[in-house]
C-alpha cells in the first residue's frame, strides 16, 4: 500500500477491528448451518454407531442408490437411508416389480440386516412436496432438540410423504419421546418408528 505511513499502520487495525467485529456473524451464521444439518439427520460427534458402521451405512446407500440408477434412469424417485445395517427405502416407482427388485438390491447389499420396503407405486412427487417434507423433518428434529428430553443426535429422521420415519439406538423411553414428539408436530401424517433398542 502507497501513502501516508500512518494510514499503512493503521490499516492492519483497521482489518482486524472488522473481523473482530464480523465474528458474531459468522458464529451465528455457523449455528445455522449446524441446525440445518442437526435437521437432516444426526451429528457425527454424538453419534451411538462404531465408526466402522457409520462408513458401512455409507456405502450402502451409495450402492444401492447407484445401482437403482443404473437400472432406471427415470420414473424412480428413490431415498435410500441406512442405520446400523437397517435399510428404509422411501419414494414412488412405476410398478411392483421395480418396488421389488430394489428391495432385493438392497437386502444383496453387504452389512444390511434388514430392509424396510417403503415404496410407493405412483409417479414422482413433485419438488414441492419434497420441499414440505424436508421442512417436517427440519421441524421435528428441532423439536426433539428443544424438548429436551433425550439426546435428539441418537435419532435420524426420515421424511416422505409427511410420513415421518424415526431411526437410531435408543432406549424405549427415548423411542416413545421421540415418536410422541414427531406425532405431535404440524403437517405431520404418520409417525413410524425403526428403532434399534438398548434396553
Amino acid at each position: 500500500m502507497t501513502g501516508d505511513p500512518a494510514r499503512r499502520r493503521l490499516f492492519p487495525l483497521a482489518c482486524l477491528a472488522l473481523v473482530v467485529a464480523a465474528t458474531p456473524l459468522v458464529v451465528g451464521c455457523a449455528a445455522v448451518v449446524i441446525g440445518a444439518t442437526a435437521g437432516a439427520g444426526t451429528l457425527v460427534a454424538m453419534d451411538r454407531r462404531s465408526a466402522g458402521i457409520r462408513a458401512g451405512d455409507g456405502a450402502i446407500e451409495s450402492m444401492v442408490t447407484k445401482e437403482a440408477g443404473n437400472r432406471w434412469a427415470s420414473g424412480v424417485h428413490l431415498n435410500v437411508t441406512s442405520y446400523d445395517g437397517k435399510v428404509l427405502l422411501t419414494g414412488e416407482v412405476p410398478t411392483a416389480a421395480i418396488r421389488d427388485e430394489i428391495g432385493q438390491i438392497a437386502t444383496s447389499a453387504e452389512y444390511v440386516r434388514a430392509v424396510t420396503n417403503e415404496l410407493v407405486i405412483g409417479p414422482e412427487t413433485e419438488f414441492g412436496a419434497r420441499t414440505q417434507d424436508t421442512y417436517i423433518t427440519t421441524k421435528v428434529k428441532t423439536r426433539l432438540i428443544e424438548a429436551g428430553r433425550l439426546d435428539a443426535n441418537n435419532v435420524k429422521v426420515v421424511t416422505e410423504r409427511s410420513v415421518v420415519y424415526l431411526m437410531g439406538i435408543v432406549s424405549r423411553d427415548e423411542g416413545d419421546a421421540a415418536a410422541q414428539i414427531a406425532a405431535a408436530t404440524t403437517d405431520v401424517a404418520r409417525v413410524v418408528k425403526m428403532f434399534e433398542y438398548r434396553d
